[in-house]
């Protein structure tokens, strides 16, 4: 079977999901996430099991393990480790999908996904600032999700059958990232959208994300690092970097305040083969209570530009070692447009204090912080600069993120730089523009990634796009970050002959004789009238 298969298989999978949810009645429904994500990762845990059963020992068919006597089936799932989840097999999808004739089939669904939760609270539970595990399934997902009880028996039955009769070849588990960040991205479409309430998600692009990760990491080969992102969303920034350096060569820490966003980059650790790093998603207010006060080695956010925290603001303040985390200033409370509060200025801190001594940064900024002469933001690209730590700025095109018209750029930073050299990138000009979902977005192709990702690896000066200057450049140019502010000023030359030189000269004091002269007309037309009116 092909890749393309497999992303066929899964996506009609959820798909079919969905239409059962639809045709019940739960299309849009606030929980519609929840019964789709969480289906589809019964499933997704159920196959990974029996594929790693099998691995083990290849006679280990369903059949089989129902055949095993209790100690070995136990043996068998200590034998399996952290690779599978812990599934009892009262709780496997085909002996659920045997019992689905008796009577409130949706109270043992749920119990099904109770069961599983509880066997594997301390792999996947996720934790929030205030020490509360949240976990791995809701404990009445049919029950809590579907208010017409007429309808979750029927719904229960369906989603069992559709989970049952649907085969994902055992391969399917052997595929790398690409497949399934494709199958997450695909998943959560519907999802990830304003769904955060004054803390939207902001989902990052796979494209944008996988430039970040390629820039950040560059040619190094890092090993035993901890990847950090304070405002993860449903965690793409994460996957790529850690995809990027190896899954098995680093360790993903997270912190996010929305509980749906948590939820998904839980699942999508568990697609990714970052099963190991679940324990290390915190649920809450990164900024309030951060929760990983260790140094980090690499860091990636798309933070909230704007919002309203003015109900917190101060604070803020009293954090501890608040002056030193917020060294250029919190943003103050406007008397108007509470919402427009510049939050990002918060988060690029509070990454700045995070990083290790070698550690390196790449943060989605407004394209605006680049060139702000006053407050904030220029207050923290002086401190980047000064303490040689600016590394390389690529400014995006206009709508690259659909979600949002705000102008975005990239800022990467290193707190071991060894150079005052730093590359400025203008990527603006790039990418095609396509509507979507009636938004206008523009779309970056595999030639604009390799040329914007190889242009600031190789750290090329290619004219009009990418420039190269130093710290004291900068800072002449008043800390400005913008690449258009250092490009050259082309002046191009002409050599004229003599006769040529004059023809051009009598041709300008023709031109100017003559404006001269409509503009003695022009004085006389105008005294004229004053006359008229007699305004001498």
């Amino acid at each position: 079977m092909e890749n393309i298969n497999y992303v066929e298989t899964v996506e009609n999978l959820v798909d079919s999901i969905k239409g059962i949810l639809t045709s019940a009645g739960l299309g849009g429904e606030a929980g519609e996430y929840k019964l789709v994500t969480q289906s589809f990762l019964y499933k997704f845990l159920n196959d990974k099991f029996l594929y790693e059963a099998k691995k083990y020992d290849n006679q280990n068919d369903y059949q089989h393990l129902m055949e095993l006597n209790d100690e070995d089936y136990e043996i068998l799932q200590m034998s399996l480790g952290t690779d599978s989840a812990e599934i009892e097999r009262k709780d496997l999808i085909e002996t659920i999908y045997n019992k689905q004739n008796v009577d409130n089939f949706s109270e043992l669904f749920d119990s099904t996904l109770n069961d599983i939760a509880l066997d594997n609270n301390d792999l996947f539970s996720v934790e929030t600032a205030g020490n509360t595990q949240v976990r791995l399934f809701d404990a009445h997902l049919i029950a809590d999700n579907i208010q017409d009880t007429s309808q979750r028996d029927h719904v229960a039955r369906e989603l069992i059958k559709l989970l049952a009769s649907t085969k994902f070849d055992n391969s399917i588990f052997e595929e790398g990232f690409d497949f399934f960040s494709t199958i997450f991205e695909y998943m959560i479409q519907d999802y990830n959208k304003n769904g955060g309430g004054n803390y939207a998600e902001y989902y990052t692009p796979r494209t944008i994300a996988k430039i970040i990760a390629d820039i950040l990491i560059g040619k190094g080969n890092p090993e035993n690092v901890k990847v950090y992102d304070p405002a993860a969303g449903s965690g793409t920034l994460l996957m790529n970097v850690a995809n990027r350096i190896g899954v098995d060569k680093c360790t993903v820490y997270s912190q996010d305040i929305s509980q749906k966003s948590s939820n998904l980059l839980r699942l999508n650790l568990i697609l990714n083969n970052l099963s190991h790093s679940i324990h290390n998603i915190v649920q809450g207010n990164t900024i309030l209570n951060n929760k990983h006060p260790e140094k980090m080695d690499y860091i990636v956010s798309n933070p909230p530009f704007k919002l309203d925290f003015s109900d917190w603001r101060d604070q803020v303040e009293s954090i501890p070692n608040s002056s030193e985390i917020y060294f250029a200033g919190i943003p103050n409370i406007p008397k108007k447009k509470k919402n427009s509060m510049a939050i990002y200025e918060l988060f690029i801190q509070h990454i700045i204090h995070s990083l290790s001594d070698n550690g390196k940064a790449g943060v989605v900024v407004p394209t605006g912080f680049l060139t702000a002469q006053s407050g904030i933001d220029k207050k923290i690209r002086k401190y980047l600069v000064d303490k040689k730590m600016i590394d390389a700025v690529v400014s995006m095109p206009s709508n690259v993120f659909a979600n949002t018209g705000t102008n975005v750029s990239v800022i990467f930073f290193d707190k071991n730089k060894q150079d005052d050299q730093v590359q400025l990138i203008d990527a603006s000009k790039l990418g095609a523009k396509v509507k979507e979902n009636g938004l206008q977005r523009t779309v970056l192709s595999q030639d604009d990634i390799e040329k914007i990702v190889n242009t600031a690896v190789d750290r090329k000066d290619v004219q009009d796009f990418s420039i190269i200057v130093s710290l004291k450049n900068i800072k002449d140019k008043n800390y400005s970050f913008s690449a258009g502010q250092y490009f050259p000023v082309k002046i191009e030359y002409v050599k004229l002959t003599q006769d040529e030189f004059k023809g051009k000269m009598n041709k300008y004091r023709a031109k100017l004789i003559e404006l001269f002269n409509n503009s003695e007309e022009l004085d006389n037309k105008i005294k004229q009238d004053f006359d008229r009116f007699n305004l001498k």
